[in-house]
């Protein structure tokens, strides 16, 4: 109950090499102390995702991050992507801006607080940015104002397709960024990219699919989901082309204000109305308790 158990979400630009996959993956294995509890891949957003957990140790005294395994790990696994990955000749219908294209820190367990997620946010933001000399723009807790993830993407043009309107190719940030990196150079590398580096409270991510091809039809039905048009306040979601006659809606959900099932309904409600079919969602990650249930049983077999 007092261990400080913290969750990252590590989100790498590649899942059409499965080798690649693969070998990042058994880094993220080596350390019995980090358990890589899942990992999810999509073929058309040729991205993939691991989850890693840990614990973390703080100073008494002042509070601050002083070690996590998770730490080391997860930067074995970043110079591995970027030794095997070049975004010169990336191609998928998920957005990014680079090989290492987002890390999310979120506290787990109850004795973990947000300043403990925070703080290695930092501490692996600046592995990243001073270490590796790529790019760090960080967000959320780990942000000195708390900028949104939302609001540093915009900023970067994170959103804006460079090819047929519905896919990411290449590198999508000009050499010099417009807007100054929270760690690291102002100059990207046309193969590494930059990174995005955050800590905020657990999100569970749930996709719907829509039998539809037409993005911008798609696109209009989730801003009706979103806060932003009168949906769930909660809910930031994107619509993604994903195959011949299918676009997601790529949602990530609060679990403490809004439920899979209630945006579910909104979006068959929506697409009825457009005379659309809906397929069932479903979520690409764990949930929080189930996380903590095999963490723990992880270190239990290890003790």
């Amino acid at each position: 109950m007092h261990l400080k158990v913290i969750c990252c979400k590590l989100y790498i630009s590649e899942s059409q090499n499965a080798a690649v996959v693969d070998a990042i993956s058994r880094i993220g294995q080596k350390d019995p102390e980090v358990g890589l509890l899942s990992k999810f891949e999509d073929e058309y957003y040729n991205r993939v995702r691991y989850t890693l957990v840990s614990y973390i140790t703080s100073e008494s005294s002042t509070g601050e991050a002083v070690f996590s395994p998770i730490r080391k790990v997860l930067l074995a696994m970043i110079e591995a992507a970027f030794s095997a990955i070049n975004l010169e000749v990336h191609c998928g219908t998920h957005p990014r801006i680079g090989v290492v294209d987002d890390m999310s820190f979120h506290p787990l367990s109850q004795a973990a607080t947000m300043e403990d997620a925070a703080q290695l946010a930092k501490l692996v933001a600046s592995d990243i940015g001073n270490g590796l000399q790529v790019p760090v723009f960080l967000y959320a807790a780990a942000h000195p104002t708390s900028k949104s993830v939302s609001a540093v993407r915009r900023e970067l043009g994170y959103y804006r397709p460079n090819h047929n309107g519905i896919q990411w190719t290449g590198q999508v940030l000009p050499d010099t960024l417009p807007v100054k990196p929270d760690v690291g150079p102002a100059h990207v590398s046309s193969k590494r990219g930059a990174t995005m580096v955050g800590a905020k409270p657990f999100v569970e991510s749930y996709n719907v699919p829509i039998f539809c091809k037409d993005v911008p039809t798609v696109r209009r039905i989730t801003r009706r989901v979103t806060g932003r048009s009168g949906g769930f306040p909660t809910v930031q979601a994107l619509a993604l082309f994903h195959g011949d006659n299918c676009t997601e809606i790529a949602c990530l959900l609060d679990p403490d204000h809004v439920g899979a099932d209630q945006v579910q309904w909104l979006v068959e409600q929506i697409a009825e109305e457009q005379g659309l079919e809906v397929d069932k969602g479903y979520f690409t990650d764990l949930s929080k308790d189930m996380m903590l249930e095999r963490y723990f049983e992880m270190v239990s077999a290890a003790d």
